[in-house]
């Protein structure tokens, strides 16, 4: 397979077939040197030889980045070769320790001469080329235990499918999944109240006609979220951020947020200067939005709503 070709997307498999050849090729160095060792063995055996008494499974574990089957089979592996034996451990009795055998001591002995000429043989291949590989490794294994492939992959997708959705102003069309989106929303947690249906049923006279706005956010012709803002007569208060809904088989895309923010640019640009909204402190991931847009808890204001038992601004000037 040309590697090259396909480029960093192949990385697991590349480095699964280099371990392949330096494996099979370690395999052969061990016979050199008339060692009774498997190449996957190493790992244990070398931590083990460094310990003047034994260790448990879990603390070889850890100590090589194996997992503790991995380690109980290989061990058991050593065991029936002879190169290591279990000992109750003699400050806890009911853990047991894995402990070289005399057999394995004498391999310790013998394989010296095997690192000195191992580790030259790689110094020489690490000084013939342009990038240490080791070095490489180092720096690639600390950036993965900052964060996983797995999440580094997860938010590719996540700014990927955001860049694909775009937010625009509700029209009548847009009613249907307006209402439905945040029935199936509040249905989940809680009850519809009146306050809730007045809005729902007639978002252009509770909402557009009183100045308020909605903004929807589409991908490919396809609603996947909506969010308003709210018109208040309040002196404290210009708008309240309210009804925002992302349908369940878009969560996770980062819809949410993309909305909050559109909807604060929306305030900004009618000229608002602080706004509030309700929720309900059950509802984590929302309140936690909530705070990533730059919302701040507050207390006292009226409420129309049995479910609110949270509130909350965020000053815009």
């Amino acid at each position: 397979m040309n590697f090259d070709k396909i480029g960093p997307i192949a990385l697991g498999s590349r480095l699964r077939a280099l371990s392949n050849t330096v494996t099979e090729d370690a395999q052969q160095i061990y016979h050199l040197y008339d060692v009774e060792l498997k190449p996957k063995w190493f790992p244990i055996f070398y931590f083990l030889s460094t310990q003047k008494t034994g260790e448990s499974i879990t603390s070889i574990a850890n100590e090589i980045g194996q997992s503790h089957p991995s380690v109980i089979k290989i061990v058991r592996e050593m065991s029936k070769a002879g190169l290591v034996a279990e000992k109750k451990d003699k400050t806890d009795g009911r853990k047991n320790n894995i402990l070289l055998t005399k057999k394995g001591m004498d391999i310790t002995s013998k394989i010296q001469t095997q690192y000195t000429d191992v580790e030259s043989a790689l110094n020489d291949i690490l000084a013939q080329t342009k990038h240490n590989i080791w070095l490489a490794l180092q720096e690639f294994e600390y950036l993965l235990s900052e964060k996983s492939l797995f999440t580094r992959v997860a938010e590719q997708r996540k700014i990927r499918e955001s860049s694909q959705i775009e937010i625009v102003d509700y029209l009548p069309e847009h009613h249907s999944a307006f209402k439905q989106l945040n029935e199936d929303w509040i249905t989940n947690y809680f009850k519809i109240e009146e306050a809730d249906r007045k809005a729902l049923d007639n978002p252009q006279e509770y909402i557009l006609e009183k100045g308020g706005k909605i903004l929807v956010a589409l991908q490919n012709d396809t609603i996947l979220g909506v969010c308003a803002l709210l018109k208040m007569q309040d002196e404290k208060y210009d708008y309240e951020l309210a009804k925002m809904a992302v349908s369940p088989k878009a969560r996770g895309k980062g819809i949410g947020l993309l909305l909050g923010n559109s909807i604060i640019e929306k305030a900004k640009s009618l000229g608002a200067s602080k706004l509030y909204l309700e929720s309900n402190t059950i509802l984590k991931p929302a309140i936690s939005l909530y705070g990533k847009l730059g919302f701040k808890k507050v207390v006292g204001h009226s409420t129309p709503y049995e479910r609110c038992n949270i509130q909350m601004e965020l000053h815009l000037k």
